[in-house]
């Protein structure tokens, strides 16, 4: 079981946080391990990356060596099985219905 914070999930259910964290969730299905996230409602965001390219420019830092190096990463929804939030525990396709809540 691996449960870990983020900097932020969108609105397909995907997580992005610091580089690094989208191997661990790879590693933990491939060894049929669940992955669980804890975020606080108010980092839902309304942007919705398809993969790892999808990220907004902002989110990348210019290496002299290897240009648009990520900052942070992106963790399709198929890889968490639930999110612990402030709203309750929620599966990934949950957090676009929360966003439709707020912002309709």
């Amino acid at each position: 079981v691996s449960t870990q914070s983020t900097g932020g999930v969108v609105e397909n259910g995907g997580r992005i946080n610091k580089i690094g964290t989208y191997p661990v969730a790879v590693m933990a299905r491939s060894l049929n391990k669940p992955f669980y996230v804890a975020v606080e409602s108010f980092k839902f965001y309304r942007n919705y990356p398809l993969s790892q390219l999808d990220l907004p420019n902002d989110a990348r830092y210019e290496d002299p060596e290897e240009k648009n190096h990520p900052e942070v990463d992106f963790t399709p929804p198929k890889y968490i099985n639930k999110l612990f939030t402030d709203l309750g525990v929620l599966t990934p396709s949950a957090v676009s219905d929360e966003l439709m809540k707020l912002y309709i």
